[in-house]
């Protein structure tokens, strides 16, 4: 009789624990995700605002590059489309939403300073 009263006494104070070790054994993974966010998300979020915010504001004379990877320069927005100059006489049409880099005109440093 003695042994089975045992056994229920300890399976009452297992349960007990197993909410603190539960607690104990996610606690790591939410330190990960938070870690995870504040490393990698939160400026990944900034940068793709920056972008989106520099394609918004693209006007002509600016210099472009596609995430195509042609570079050139800007001589007419459309709602939804940019004219580019690539090289002298040679213009293509590019949807916005396919710029990869904004620099605006005389927004670059010169290479000596």
């Amino acid at each position: 009789m003695l042994i089975p009263a045992a056994h229920a006494q300890a399976a009452g104070g297992a349960a007990a624990d197993s909410g603190l070790a539960s607690i104990v054994s996610i606690a790591p993974l939410v330190l990960i995700f938070v870690v995870f966010y504040f490393l990698m998300i939160r400026p990944q979020q900034k940068r793709m605002k920056a972008l989106q915010a520099s394609v918004e504001s693209v006007k002509k004379g600016d210099t472009v590059v596609t995430a195509g990877g042609i570079v050139g320069k800007v001589t007419r927005v459309e709602d939804r489309h940019v004219e580019v100059e690539i090289a002298q006489g040679v213009r293509v049409r590019v949807v916005k939403a396919t710029l990869a880099e904004v620099t605006p005109l005389g927004g670059a440093k010169p290479a000596n300073d």
